[in-house]
């Protein structure tokens, strides 16, 4: 299962666990995939996401949320990931 796949079943404390370990060993075995690769460039892109995830929402027809589910935050690990 592609690490999209997990990020998109999370739904529970437990799923978004198993996702960041499998984040982990996606960045790892294949951190081409990254543009965000260390922690300071992961945290930067995290925060400007968070900062433009109102258009995100709206992109996508939702409100945006006044509290993150786990769901969400599988979400923004994703676009921290590669967000610039």
């Amino acid at each position: 299962m592609s690490l999209d796949d997990q990020a998109d079943r999370v739904v529970t404390r437990e799923d978004f666990v198993v996702f960041l370990a499998a984040a982990l060993a996606d960045l790892r075995d294949r951190p081409e995939e990254w543009e965000n690769r260390t922690l300071e460039n992961f945290l930067d892109a995290w925060g400007a996401w968070v900062g433009d995830m109102p258009g995100w929402c709206a992109n996508r027809g939702e409100a945006v949320p006044e509290q993150p589910d786990w769901h969400l935050l599988a979400a923004m690990v994703m676009a921290a990931r590669i967000y610039e």
